[in-house]
């Protein structure tokens, strides 16, 4: 059913705000300020969702999307490909700016930033994850959905990922297939194989690595090496299967660039680098406290922190433990630090790890967020403990998408 609709302002997620006959209508592929003609795509007591399928009056800021695969039905993978660049930045600033005041009770008058690398908004996704249907074709899912659409290239994948193949590749007995590239060159293919099943990778230039995903953190090397090389500024980092790095190719300076503004770190501080990966922060972190100072890393993925031990294995003063942030820090016995940094999943801190790194009475802290809704809540409960927001600012990380990156500073009142 087809519904009209005059479209409000944007909401977290990818959507636009508009009403009907009393309920609020969430909207994909439009713009504020448009009038659109909206197919429901699910219904609850309380909110309507719905995707605009015809515009009727269009806004300024509406191009026509790049990819052909992009819109109503098709692949989830991007929100925003309907809109320009500035304008979805506009829209990504408006909806830092609402959740930091409606969760926290913050102002926030700062604008996202652009990230070089990607000045178009495409090619830039250095990691890109396909689904695999059960004939072995691979593809995107479509928007809040588990059906596949198979593509032939992503726009926003980058070049590099592309000139893998993977996707007019069979991969039978695939759950999923991703496909790696790093700035230094290195491809690699991770396979995820179906529940008691063996998939036949296909042929592929034998300069890409193939990994399986054996579940539960464990990797299979089955060609080529067991990790990529990435570099930041003059330092490489191992990176071993798909284990995590930022995805644009201008992500990791960017942020490691922000981080070290806000966090100031001075020779002979002690400081802590949570959810830290394979040592990005920590590294920059421990080369500026010296070797009076010292840095800990703690970090779930096993994986990880040997990458990290090995990355940084000519700085001394940084060390790393394996576990979750909310049961490593009793466990090292650690009570106190002079900086903290943290990285945490999307969803955020929570209260527990809150009331754990308040206790430890930095006088800084400085928070990396890949989800302004949990970043807010967090900063809300950071500021109950005596934590204010002293800085923050925010990248577009992700262009076409409705994700965007937040580096805050917190420092205690």
């Amino acid at each position: 059913m087809a519904i009209e609709l005059t479209v409000g302002p944007v909401a977290h997620g990818g959507w636009c705000v508009a009403r009907h006959e009393g309920r609020v209508v969430f909207v994909r592929h439009a713009l504020p300020g448009e009038r659109v003609l909206a197919e429901i795509t699910e219904e609850t007591a309380r909110f309507l969702r719905a995707d605009a399928v015809e515009v009727l009056d269009a806004s300024a800021d509406r191009v026509v999307p790049p990819c052909p695969f992009a819109g109503p039905g098709r692949c989830g993978g991007c929100d925003w490909q309907h809109a320009s660049l500035e304008a979805q930045r506009r829209l990504k600033t408006d909806v830092v700016a609402e959740q930091l005041r409606r969760l926290a009770g913050i102002e926030w008058t700062g604008r996202v930033e652009e990230v070089p690398g990607a000045p178009d908004g495409l090619g830039w996704r250095t990691r890109v994850q396909f689904a695999v249907d059960r004939e072995g074709v691979p593809g995107l899912r479509r928007h809040r959905s588990h059906d596949i659409v198979p593509v032939d290239a992503c726009l926003i994948a980058h070049p590099e990922v592309e000139n893998v193949g993977a996707e007019v590749m069979n991969w039978r007995g695939a759950s999923a297939v991703e496909v790696i590239a790093s700035l230094t060159g290195d491809q690699a293919v991770a396979v995820a194989p179906k529940p008691r099943r063996t998939v036949a990778v296909p042929d592929l230039d034998d300069s890409v690595a193939v990994f399986v995903n054996e579940g539960r953190g464990r990797t299979r090397t089955v060609h080529g090496r067991h990790h990529l090389t990435e570099r930041v500024g003059g330092r490489e980092f191992q990176v071993t299967g798909s284990g995590f790095w930022q995805i644009h190719p201008g992500a990791a300076a960017t942020l490691l660039a922000a981080v070290m503004e806000f966090a100031a770190p001075k020779p002979g501080e002690w400081a802590l680098d949570l959810y830290c990966g394979v040592g990005l922060f920590a590294a920059s972190l421990a080369e500026a406290v010296g070797p009076d100072g010292a840095v800990f890393g703690v970090e779930a993925d096993p994986m990880a922190v040997r990458d990290a031990e090995r990355n940084l294995r000519d700085l001394p003063q940084a060390r790393f433990g394996r576990g979750l942030v909310e049961d490593a820090l009793d466990r090292y016995g650690i009570e106190r630090a002079d900086l903290v940094v943290v990285d945490p999943p999307r969803t955020g801190l929570g209260r527990e790890v809150v009331e754990r790194l308040a206790g430890l009475q930095a006088s800084r802290i400085v928070y990396v967020s890949c989800d302004p809704a949990t970043l807010a809540r967090d900063l809300a409960w950071l500021g109950e403990r005596g934590y204010g927001l002293a800085g923050l600012r925010a990248f577009d990380a992700f262009p076409m998408t409705a994700h965007v990156e937040s580096v805050a500073l917190l420092v205690r009142d």
